[in-house]
């Protein structure tokens, strides 16, 4: 009986032997040895954006420009555009979420990685760092500065003038037709100063050279002041933005941010401006030729769980209403491919460094 427990025992153990050794054989990690989790970076652009607004404001006496001053066509009507003035584009790295390793057994206890978690090297002693940065962007506008112009101020005659024997002494108000060929008279009597001074200045009547330049100056401001009662004015502000997307790995084009005449520079998600878009044209016949040279005949290839990227590249456009803002060629990750580090370089006789921008291998180096 005794012998015969002890074959029952044998028979038992030794097919789960089999199945744990053949599951090692086939590749498979047992489940109790552990690892080092990492990722492959992946690349995002960071677009900054310089916009001007352009805000008209009419004149109070615009339908009076022509008649009075002879200026056609002023314009009534109150109206605000902004356009883009410069573009920037940068890149940044980050972890890629889609690209999840572990390094399994030995060779976890042999790699490094940078802050952000992307893998930096393998039995490196030294090995390129990616410093943790954070960079704010700007998403609002600055609220309007008040220069202390109005033209609901702007004049030197009354809005009321007294009144006379004829309506029993009643203050009367000035017509808006009266006030504005009171403004476009004062705009011919600078002009008339200007000539006049400039015609002292022709006999070297002018004492002082120096007061006549001043008086000039002063003349044309005044005559431009009120000029503005009839063509109007505008104003410019210089706003400063920027913003951040990670393009997909077979991505064409995507909308960045919009443009507001309104609202001004706005995120792509507020409809109410027109799309500013970025292309992405990768370069042909990269990508298969990576793919093509990635593959390996090793059937442990990926075993230890290590892999790098070979990153794509591509022409990145920033394009508004059919027009290119601007252009860069840049080194994109995930427009690339990933392979596995061959085994061979794995065993503790070499030193490999990445880098952990793109993910790709920087050196081999024996030990």
């Amino acid at each position: 009986m005794r012998y015969l427990a002890l074959l029952i025992a044998v028979m038992i153990v030794v097919p789960t032997f089999g199945q744990r050794k053949k599951k090692e054989d086939e590749g498979i990690a047992p489940a109790y040895v552990e690892g080092i989790v990492y990722a492959l970076p992946r690349t995002g652009i960071k677009v900054h954006v310089e916009a001007i607004r352009e805000k008209f404001e009419p004149g109070p006496y615009a339908a009076y420009a022509e008649q009075l001053l002879g200026i056609k066509d002023a314009r009534s009507t109150a109206s605000e555009k902004w356009s883009v003035s410069a573009v920037k584009i940068e890149t940044f790295s980050e972890p890629d979420p889609q690209q999840i390793y572990k390094a399994m057994g030995d060779i976890a206890s042999t790699i490094s990685l940078a802050p952000n978690g992307c893998l930096a090297g393998i039995n490196a002693t030294a090995t390129a760092t990616v410093p943790l940065q954070v960079q704010s962007n700007k998403t609002f506008q600055r609220p309007d500065i008040d220069d202390g112009f109005s033209f609901d101020y702007f004049s030197d005659t009354p809005f009321v003038i007294p009144g006379d024997s004829t309506n029993n002494f009643r203050p009367t108000r000035v017509s808006i037709e009266q006030k504005a060929a009171e403004a476009a008279q004062r705009v011919l009597d600078c002009r008339m100063n200007q000539y006049d001074l400039a015609a002292l200045r022709i006999d070297g009547e002018y004492p002082d050279g120096k007061a006549y330049e001043v008086s000039l100056e002063e003349l044309k401001r005044t005559e431009q002041n009120y000029i503005k009662l009839f063509v109007g004015r505008t104003t410019y502000k210089t706003e400063s933005y920027s913003f951040d997307y990670v393009p997909a790995a077979n991505e064409k084009n995507a909308v960045i941010f919009r443009i507001s005449d309104v609202n001004g520079i706005v995120p792509a998600s507020d409809l109410s401006g027109k799309p500013v878009t970025a292309e992405f044209e990768q370069i042909n016949g990269l990508l298969s030729k990576y793919q093509a040279e990635a593959v390996s005949e090793n059937p442990d290839a990926g075993y230890d769980g290590v892999y790098y990227r070979m990153p794509g590249m591509a022409n990145i456009k920033i394009i508004f209403e059919l027009n290119s803002l601007a252009s860069a060629r840049a080194t994109i990750a995930q427009f690339g491919t990933i392979a596995p580090v061959p085994e061979d370089l794995l065993g503790g006789d070499y030193s490999i460094e990445f880098h952990p921008e793109t993910g790709a291998i920087k050196s081999v180096q024996l030990k």
